[in-house]
């Protein structure tokens, strides 16, 4: 198992009550996919609900792929529901973050009770200690290196007032 990076956010539903009063489908669009509105809209006394958790799950994976403020669009994270709950998906710039940081899974878990919303995201990371992907070139150099003839070289030039 590769190495593992756990993020957690904690929302207050009334903040996003506040939000969507002021700015409405503004909002929604700027921060939400169009299928996770939907779904927020299927019980409009849930909406304000929903939309925290998901928000909460957001910021959860961006603390979890360790990516900083790259400026990763908040609806390149989606949180998708399936017959066993819900999941991550990502698409373009939290997708190319998440490939940058090898991660090879991501897992979900989101609840919301009274005014408050959370979710906490774990990623799993490729192999610790595996090498990053290296070119031709650089895996080329790297023999060079390790060749008889440049062993020697080194350990020559490493004794005091000796030269190769």
């Amino acid at each position: 198992m590769g190495k593992l990076t756990v993020g957690i956010d904690l929302v207050d539903v009334r903040q996003v009550e506040e939000t969507l009063a002021r700015f409405g489908e503004h909002y929604v669009s700027r921060v939400y996919t169009a299928a996770e509105a939907s779904y927020a809209r299927e019980a409009p006394p849930e909406t304000a609900r929903r939309l925290s958790a998901r928000f909460a799950a957001k910021e959860a994976t961006i603390k979890a792929l360790c990516v900083g403020d790259l400026g990763i669009d908040p609806r390149s994270i989606e949180v998708v529901r399936t017959s066993t709950g819900c999941e991550v998906v990502l698409t373009g710039s939290a997708l190319v973050a998440a490939r940058r940081a090898r991660v090879k899974s991501l897992s979900l878990s989101m609840s919301h009770e009274g005014n408050w919303a959370a979710a906490t995201v774990i990623a799993e990371r490729g192999r610790a200690g595996a090498p990053p992907e290296r070119s031709a070139r650089a895996r080329q150099k790297d023999a060079r290196a390790t060749s008889p003839d440049a062993r020697r070289r080194a350990s020559a030039s490493e004794l005091p007032g000796r030269r190769p």
